[in-house]
């Protein structure tokens, strides 16, 4: 039965992959059939993300795992000496548990307005806790992949950039150090489970075009600025928005 299942998670993760990130290389999908069969991990439950092709578990991923082996616990402690709430500088001790009788997995996570994005402004002791027990967990269970929510390239401020077509950073990266705008659209869509077909109406609307590959980089990274925002702040009215793009269907007759 556990063989039915991995089975059919690799394809499910490769079917999906592939209208994703078309241009991935067979290598690339041959190391997401290898980590679908260690983790068993979900691409469409966003618990391994592609970036630049290369392959991170995120936070979801990490909870599964230690779901599925069940851990005993995690604890976090705020490290007030290393913190400074004056600059948002937070710093966080965690500990996994795998068992109730162990001694414990140590991981330590930092945040401030420098290693984080500007979606997350203000939350930046959330972010310093969550990579904190990210990388408690990837000791515990011996996870080699690096996390999303530790990636300092990730989540740091975009640099501005000169307008160019959405397109353009579809295939590589910025220019910047920076993953493109579509992975960050679609960590945001896996992220708060959002209908993919109904986002990109909205936000060809938001930038004023017939598609979302004709609007500048710069309409799509404000774009996805404020998809962020409302699925952070109130994702039930987010959704209605959504369906508001919805085609209707037609009655059969």
């Amino acid at each position: 039965m556990l063989k039915t299942t991995k089975t059919t998670l690799v394809r499910q993760n490769l079917r999906l992959v592939k209208q994703l990130y078309p241009d991935l290389a067979k290598t690339d999908l041959g190391r997401l059939r290898g980590l679908t069969r260690t983790l068993r991990l979900s691409i469409s439950q966003g618990e391994i993300l592609c970036i630049d092709r290369k392959w991170y578990v995120t936070h979801a991923g990490l909870l599964r795992i230690a779901l599925r082996a069940r851990c005993s616990g995690i604890r976090t402690v705020l490290q007030e000496r290393q913190s400074d709430p004056l600059v948002g500088r937070w710093v966080f001790r965690a500990i996994v548990y795998k068992s109730p009788g162990s001694k414990g997995f140590v991981g330590y996570g930092d945040a401030d307005p420098s290693n984080t994005s500007p979606l997350v402004r203000g939350a930046e002791m959330r972010v310093a806790e969550t990579r904190a027990v990210n990388r408690a967990l990837r000791k515990a269970y011996g996870i080699g992949l690096c996390s999303v929510e530790e990636l300092g390239s990730f989540s740091a401020p975009q640099k501005p950039v000169a307008a160019a077509p959405y397109s353009n950073g579809q295939h590589g990266p910025n220019g910047n150090g920076q993953p493109r705008l579509r992975d960050q659209l679609c960590l945001l869509i896996r992220q708060y489970n959002l209908d993919p077909t109904l986002v990109k109406e909205y936000a060809a609307d938001f930038c004023g075009t017939e598609t979302l590959k004709e609007a500048s980089r710069d309409l799509v990274q404000s774009f996805i600025s404020q998809l962020a925002a409302a699925a952070r702040n109130d994702r039930d009215a987010l959704v209605c928005k959504l369906n508001s793009y919805a085609q209707p269907v037609e009655a059969k007759p």
